[in-house]
């Protein structure tokens, strides 16, 4: 007797509910529960990014490893969707004109990071074959694997290179041009694995094939005009034509909906536009800026919690299981790592450089994923065998940067730089004079330029560093930009922009022109913990006797000081400790104006207020530097402690340097400077006998009518004891906190000067060290 079963199917799942009040659970509905999900895997993700960061891990690690208990189709499909937009953007940061200028070198490592992985992962899928493996089709298996063990990761070694300062090393230079050609190796590879797992007779995965590399063609004739022409209706500093950013939006889709037709995978057809198109010109930024966060914040970790949902880490049993893993892992370790050292040393690469550069080519990460992913959505790789492999991409990935940092340290390796003129206050004042200046943004840059002019002197040389600093972080943005620092160093140069595409370059160039004083641009993207490694560094290789840092706080249209953004506090708290020379932390309360003033036109009135101390001392040279030029006038104030209360009104600083030798040394350089003072009218000397802190306040007070105020960082003497510990930026020290303070009022900018030496005393070092616990967590890993 025959049965009929009836199976019964269940119901869509609706987007939205009527609410919990209508008695629905929002759960059960795919928009709600797509929100819920979204917000737990981002929080997850950052959070456990942030634990990981003191391993120097890049945040793919935290985001392959969260595994929620269960996986929805809406989750599932979002996911794809962010990733399809996300590798676009890997192709943006991928240039295919770095290609053709591959050296020999770049080339062969290149080839041995592909050829013996590739050889060793054929090798090993026999035995998984043979294994856990058995009944996949053999040959889209064997180039699975091949690809799977043999593919660097170009985007996460791009930010692990950036992370730990190697762009523009040997290493960091070979290592992403061999990374370049690994991943256009990988992509092609991974086609071919993809049409040749399609089902039907190997004529059909020809067919599949060859569509693909049509589809290549027709994209590298066709799409770059069009990009060009958009690009040239989107003229710099204006907004960009919303029509442009939807069409290519909507052709990276349709690009993909086209490969994903030919039998490709849907991610092909966008990272293929993403390579073509153009990486010239504010179009390109402007198109990443408007997508970058959107997917790689909120929709790229949702693909990564989707490859987590599909690991199943439980099929590892057994000793089989668990020795299937350790060969893998030791092959695709031993294949990338082996053969890069040794066509590295073949190549006459030092051994240190070349282990390094095997470490490197070993990164997996993101790209892996994605391969491993494809493989078992086409049913290469089965769960145990898809688990083995994923773990074996978070080994390999999560070893990379420890290993690098363990074998190869350049920074430490090179040494200081030996250089004579660390000071402005100096013997041999005919010497040229060297300025790291450094700059957040734009608006920065008018007071800059006012402050170079100032200081160009009459007959000696002015060399002037400009220096935009700029934060590395996850964004594709930023990382393509290192891409195209890399050639010139980081920091690096601007030589390669064209005058007329960077407002910064032009405003350089023209005031170069205007005053033939030789100014450099150049730019350091590096992370808020280390930045300042940059401005150090670039002042010691420069030979700077001073650099010169934005204050972390601009003023506001009420002419109140509010805080920009206080991670930059951080950054010139470590310069002032580490830098190579004297350094000054510049107030900027629009110095000059907006514009820049031309030298003819320059009417200024610079103050310095002395209290005594090298800090004083630095100050004092740098302003009388400033007051050869013949629009500014100087005034210099010495405070001195009325003699009738010394000892009384002021209790003397446990950690207060003034001794003999310290008031023997102002002295000494006053008397040159009283001797100067004879032969320019434009300076003026004045003292003034104060009895207390009031006094000497009130007397600061009378003198804030200014353009500039230059004063010591860290003051020495009785009268400014009493000043410390009032001011909420001890890094700016007593007088430069005062003058910064909400109750004092000026329409000056002020300039801090601390002196080079080369250990900071005591009560300066102590200055910095101040709040330490309101300032970045990553402090302590500022140093390795």
């Amino acid at each position: 007797m025959a049965t009929n079963t009836t199976v019964k199917c269940p119901s869509p799942m609706k987007a939205t509910s009527n609410g919990v009040f209508q008695g629905d659970d929002p759960l059960d509905y795919a928009l709600p529960l797509a929100i819920l999900q979204i917000c737990m895997v981002v929080v997850l993700t950052r959070g456990l990014a942030f634990l990981l960061r003191p391993l120097r891990q890049p945040r793919v690690i935290a985001e392959i490893i969260v595994f929620p208990p269960k996986s929805y189709t809406v989750l599932d499909t979002i996911a794809n969707l962010g990733l399809l937009f996300f590798m676009f953007l890997v192709g943006l940061e991928l240039d295919p004109r770095s290609l053709r200028r591959t050296g020999k070198k770049a080339l062969s490592i290149a080839l041995a990071g592909i050829s013996l992985p590739f050889a060793l992962g054929i090798g090993s899928s026999f035995v998984l074959r043979g294994t856990i493996s058995k009944g996949v089709k053999e040959a889209p298996f064997l180039v699975f694997m091949g690809v799977a063990l043999s593919i660097t990761a170009f985007p996460v070694l791009a930010r692990i290179l950036a992370e730990l300062k190697l762009l523009t090393t040997d290493v960091g230079r070979m290592a992403m041009s061999a990374a370049a050609v690994n991943d256009v190796a990988a992509w092609i590879l991974l086609a071919l694995a993809i049409a040749l797992s399609g089902r039907g007779s190997p004529l059909i995965s020809l067919w599949v094939f060859l569509c693909g590399c049509a589809f290549v063609l027709v994209c590298a004739f066709f799409v770059p005009p069009i990009c060009k022409w958009m690009a040239q209706r989107c003229p710099e500093g204006e907004p960009v034509n919303e029509m442009y950013v939807c069409a290519t939006l909507t052709a990276v889709l349709a690009a993909g909906f086209v490969t994903d037709t030919i039998g490709i995978h849907a991610l092909f057809g966008a990272f293929i536009i993403g390579v073509v198109f153009p990486k010239d010109g504010p179009f390109a930024g402007a198109l990443v800026e408007k997508v970058e966060d959107l997917v790689s914040g909120l929709f790229l970790p949702l693909y990564f919690v989707s490859s987590g949902l599909k690991t199943n880490v439980a099929t590892i049993q057994g000793l089989q299981s668990w020795g299937l893993l350790v060969l893998v892992i030791c092959t695709a370790c031993f294949g990338k790592i082996i053969g890069t050292v040794a066509v590295s040393l073949v190549l006459k690469v030092p051994f240190q450089e070349a282990l390094a550069l095997g470490f490197l080519m070993n990164t997996k990460g993101l790209v892996e994923l994605i391969v491993l992913n494809i493989g078992k959505d086409r049913g290469v790789l089965n769960d145990q065998t898809f688990a083995i492999m994923v773990l074996m991409a978070l080994f390999t990935t999560f070893i990379t940067t420890p290993l690098v940092i363990a074998v190869y340290k350049p920074a430490k390796r090179m040494g200081k730089t030996e250089y004579k003129h660390r000071t402005i206050q100096r013997n041999d004042t005919n010497t040229k004079f060297r300025i790291l200046a450094c700059f957040h943004s734009t608006s920065n840059i008018p007071t800059l330029i006012n402050l170079i002019e100032a200081s160009r002197g009459k007959k000696r040389g002015l060399c002037v560093y400009a220096m935009h600093l700029m934060e590395l972080s996850e964004r594709s943005s930023a990382i393509l930009m290192v891409h195209k620092a890399r050639r010139n160093g980081l920091p690096f140069w601007n030589k390669g922009l064209k005058s007329g595409t960077n407002q910064i370059n032009v405003a350089f160039e023209t005031f170069r022109q205007l005053s033939h004083v030789y100014i450099r641009p150049m730019t350091a993207i590096s992370p808020m913990n280390s930045m300042h490694e940059d401005i150090c560094s670039s002042a010691e290789r420069k030979s700077a006797a001073i650099i010169i840092v934005p204050f972390h706080k601009h003023q506001r249209l009420d002419g109140q000081l509010e805080t920009t953004r206080s991670d930059f506090r951080y950054v010139n708290k470590r310069v002032l400790e580490h830098a190579p020379c004297s350094v000054g932390i510049l107030v900027d309360r629009g110095l000059g104006g907006t514009t820049h003033v031309s030298a003819s036109n320059v009417d200024s009135v610079i103050k310095v207020l002395f209290f005594g101390g090298p800090d004083d001392r630095e100050a004092l040279a740098y302003a009388g530097r400033m007051a050869e030029h013949p629009g500014i006038n100087l005034v210099m104030v010495r405070f001195l402690l009325d003699p009738k209360v010394v000892g009384e009104a002021v209790v003397l600083d446990i950690n207060d340097d003034s001794g003999p030798e310290a008031r023997s040394a102002d002295e000494e350089f006053l008397a040159e400077f009283k001797e100067k003072i004879s032969k320019d009218s434009s300076i003026k000397y004045e003292e003034r006998i104060v009895s207390h802190t009031g006094e000497t306040v009130g007397v600061i007070r009378e003198h804030s009518r200014c353009n500039l105020f230059l004063v010591g960082r860290m003051p020495e003497g009785q009268l400014v004891a009493a000043l410390k510990g009032n001011s909420e930026c001890p890094e700016l020290g007593p007088v430069g906190g005062l003058l910064t303070s909400p109750d004092f009022s000026t329409n000056a900018s002020v300039l801090v000067v601390q002196q080079y030496h080369s250990q900071l005393p005591l009560h300066s070092l102590a200055s910095l060290k101040e709040e330490d616990e309101e300032e970045s967590p990553e402090r302590d890993s500022d140093t390795n």
